[in-house]
Parts: structure tokens; sequence; C-alpha cells
């Protein structure tokens, strides 16, 4: 966590000095602003690791921000260019507001009022996706292996062929492995925006996924019933 500079973009100055201060006292370096303006002249001058951005500014909207933020260039840090990742925190909470945010390009959206201990485990869940250092763009899982760079697979060394879809997904699942991830965590992260249709895509992307990379002994996907998936390498013995 050290290192890391977060970009606090609110134009309410209590909620702009809240958030400042509570994420100072866990370690990240805070850079504020409160209009989109300053945001993005802020992220050129020193590109964040991650931006917590509201969506109702007094000179545009968060989700004109983002657009700008996303034409900006990236240093060659491990991170794509102009992919500086972006948590919504913002009091509207209209599922078409979430959908719009998601579908931007946005990694996260949070609805005020907030709880800041939430906040900050959605933050540091957002920069292990996205910050992934070098030696960590290629995700191992026993024999399995992700080259989130390349988009390219392999399980005991041979390649498997994936569709991006299926590539996003196996991803999503190593980001995790061990970790059982829900349903609805998959389709926001997977598909990128609020799914309130038939979550059974997942299922169907799971099968998809499974007849690909456990073809063999031993599984590395499982289904944990009434809960969601989980990716883990093989259990001793």
């Amino acid at each position: 966590m050290s290192g890391q500079r977060l970009l606090v973009v609110d134009d309410e100055p209590v909620v702009r000095e809240l958030l400042s201060a509570t994420l100072r006292f866990a370690g990240y370096t805070v850079t504020s602003a409160a209009t989109g303006g300053e945001a993005v002249e802020a992220a050129r001058a020193e590109p964040p690791d991650l931006v917590l951005l509201d969506v109702m500014l007094p000179d545009m909207e968060g989700f004109e921000v983002i657009r700008r933020l996303r034409e900006l260039p990236r240093p060659l840090d491990g991170t794509r260019p102009g992919q500086v990742p972006v948590l919504f925190l913002t009091a509207r909470d209209a599922t078409q507001d979430k959908i719009n945010g998601l579908r931007l390009g946005g990694d996260d959206y949070v609805t005020k009022p907030f709880d800041l201990e939430e906040l900050l485990a959605r933050i540091e869940a957002v920069l292990r996706r996205t910050g992934l250092s070098p030696e960590d763009r290629t995700l191992r899982v026993g024999d399995l292996e992700v080259d989130s760079d390349g988009h390219q697979v392999t399980r005991a060394g041979k390649p498997v062929r994936l569709s991006p879809t299926e590539f996003r997904l196996l991803r999503y699942l190593a980001l995790n492995a061990g970790r059982v991830v829900s349903k609805a965590q998959i389709l926001e992260h997977v598909w990128q925006y609020d799914f309130a249709g038939d979550s059974s895509i997942v299922d169907t992307y799971v099968s998809y996924v499974r007849r690909k990379v456990d073809t063999a002994e031993p599984k590395l996907i499982h289904t944990m019933h009434g809960v969601g998936y989980v990716l883990r390498k093989p259990r001793p013995g």
C-alpha cells in the first residue's frame, strides 16, 4: 500500500477532507480536487493509482471526467495507457447511473452515505485487480497460468484458447484465487455493468471455461452452491 497515490474528487469540502484524512491515515498518498477540471489537471500532473470520483461536480459530471481521464497518457509502470482505475463515490444511486458509470470504465460504484471500512476494502480490491506489478501480470494457480498482458492461458504448459469474455472470467477468478466470488460480483467485474436479468449467463460461461481449463485432474474451478465460484489450487493429499 505504501506509495500508492489516490486522487479524491468531491466538491463537498467536509467529504473531501474526511476522505483525504482517512486515506492518509491508511497509508496512501492523497491529492484532492473540487472540480472535474481540477481532477483532470491533477491527474495529468501526477498520475494517480486510483481516482475516487463524485458524479455531481460543479463544472462537469463525473462521467465526463472519466472520459477525459481515459484520454490521458499513463506511465509505463505496469498499468495500461489511459486506464487509471476509477471508483465512483456519489449520492446518485439510480440503477441507470451505476450502469453508466461501469459501462464508461468505472471499476466500482459506491453510494453515499458510505461506511469508511467498506470503502477502504473496496479501494484495496480495485487496486489488487488493476494495479498488478510486472511480476504479477502472469497469474498462477497450480499448473494454470493466465498472462494478463498477452491474453494467453496455459494449463500444464499447454495453450488454452479462450474467447475474450472467457478470458476475463478466468482472469477474475485467478485474481481472487482461493476466495469465493458471487455471481453478482462476476457480473459486475466481467461484464462491467449491473446485470438485472438472468444471472445464468455466469453459469453458462463458467461451464465454457471449465470445458477448456479443467479437461484433466485435478479440477481447479469449484462451485460453492448458493454462494458462487472459486478457483483454487489442488489441496495436498
